[in-house]
C-alpha cells in the first residue's frame, strides 16, 4: 500500500503543469518538504499503482488525469511557477543528497561493521532501501542470529518513517544533516526479504530460513512462499520439468496455466510428447472463465512441489549461484 505522500507525488506528476501548479501553491512549505522528501527516495512503484491512485482520485473528484512525467525536477520547476523562484529554492536547491544513496554505495564490509551495532528494526530499514544483491552481502556478513532477527523484521514492514530512515542513514554515514520532515514511504518487506534470501548461497538460505522457521513461522512462510513465483519455472530445462510434472495433477496444471506467461507455457509444452501438449493446449482452450484466486492457488501448489523438489536436490530454480562474488 502508498503512503498518502507517496499518492500525492504519483498524482502530482500525473497531472498537466498548468493544472499541477496552482495545487502546488495551495501546499505549505513542509507540506512540500515531504513530498520532496518521498520523491527523492522513490525508486520504483508496482506497475498499477499510478492506475490505483488515479481510481482514487477519480472517485473522488470525476476529473481527467494526464500521462504522468517527471520526478524531483518537475515539482520543482511547478513550485518555482507557482511560488517564485527564491521560496522554491528554499525547499529544493539546498536540499541535502539522501544519505541512503550514500549506503547505497557505501563498501559492505565497512557497512555491515557499522550496522552490526544497531537494532535489528532499524537493520531492517536500511537493507528495505538497498539493492537486493548488496543488502544481501550486506546482510550474509553480519552475525547468525543478527540475520535472523534482521529478516525477521523485515518481513514485517509495511511501510518505515521516511525522516527517521534517514537520520538513522546520516548518523550511519556521518555526512548529511537530519532531514526536518517527517514522512512514510511503504516498503513491501515480505518481496524485499525474499529478493534478499534469493542472493545468498542455497546453504545460506536454508540455514537462515530454517533458524527463523523456528522463531517466526509464518514470517518465514511467506518468505519461501514470495521467493519463486510461477513465472521462475521457465529456468528449468526440459528433463526438470518432467520430473516437477510428475508431482502436478494435471487440473492442476491446466488452471495454473490460465494466466501463465507465453514463454512458462511454451516451456512446459515443449517438455511434453506432442500428443500431450496437443491435449494440454485443447483442455486450456475448453477451460471457461475461473476464479483469479484459484488459479493463484493452484500455481502456488505447484511452486511448493517444485520447491520441494530442490530441497530434495531433485531439480534446481537456479537464480543464484551457491557461491557469492
Amino acid at each position: 500500500m502508498l503512503t498518502g505522500p507517496e499518492k500525492a507525488v504519483l498524482m502530482l506528476l500525473s497531472l498537466d503543469e498548468n493544472i499541477a501548479a496552482p495545487i502546488v501553491a495551495e501546499l505549505e512549505d513542509s507540506d512540500l518538504r515531504k513530498l520532496r522528501e518521498v520523491a527523492a527516495m522513490m525508486r520504483a512503484v508496482p506497475a498499477t499503482a499510478i492506475d490505483d491512485v488515479h481510481r482514487e482520485f477519480v472517485a473522488k473528484a470525476n476529473e481527467a488525469i494526464a500521462v504522468p512525467r517527471g520526478g524531483v525536477t518537475y515539482l520543482r520547476r511547478l513550485a518555482a511557477r507557482s511560488l517564485g523562484e527564491a521560496r522554491s529554492q528554499g525547499i529544493f536547491v539546498d536540499a541535502p543528497k539522501s544519505a541512503i544513496s550514500q549506503l547505497a554505495t557505501a563498501d559492505v564490509a565497512a557497512l555491515a561493521g557499522l550496522l552490526e551495532t544497531e537494532h535489528p528494526q532499524l537493520i531492517a530499514a536500511i537493507l528495505s532501501q538497498l539493492d537486493a544483491a548488496r543488502a544481501a552481502r550486506v546482510l550474509e556478513t553480519l552475525p547468525v542470529q543478527l540475520q535472523m532477527d534482521t529478516l525477521a523484521r523485515l518481513g514485517a514492514i509495511t511501510e518505515v518513517p521516511a525522516g527517521l530512515l534517514e537520520e538513522v542513514a546520516q548518523a550511519i554515514a556521518l555526512e548529511l544533516p537530519p532531514i526536518e520532515a517527517e514522512a512514510s514511504m511503504s516498503v513491501d518487506g515480505i518481496s524485499r526479504a525474499a529478493a534478499m534470501v534469493r542472493k545468498l548461497p542455497k546453504a545460506q538460505q536454508a540455514e537462515l530460513l530454517n533458524g527463523l522457521t523456528e522463531s517466526l513461522p509464518e514470517v518465514a512462510g511467506e518468505i519461501r512462499r514470495a521467493m519463486f513465483t510461477f513465472e521462475d519455472l521457465k529456468v528449468l530445462d526440459a528433463r526438470q520439468l518432467r520430473m516437477l510434472l510428475k508431482e502436478v495433477q494435471s487440473d492442476k496444471l491446466v488452471l495454473a496455466l490460465k494466466t501463465a506467461g507465453e514463454e512458462v507455457k511454451s516451456k512446459i509444452f515443449g517438455s511434453m510428447s506432442s500428443r500431450a501438449a496437443e491435449l494440454l493446449k485443447d483442455d486450456l482452450a475448453a477451460m471457461g472463465g475461473v476464479r483469479l484466486v484459484d488459479v493463484e492457488a493452484a500455481q502456488r501448489e505447484i511452486i511448493e512441489t517444485a520447491m520441494r523438489l530442490e530441497s530434495e536436490g531433485t531439480i534446481s530454480l537456479g537464480g543464484d549461484s551457491d557461491a557469492m562474488v
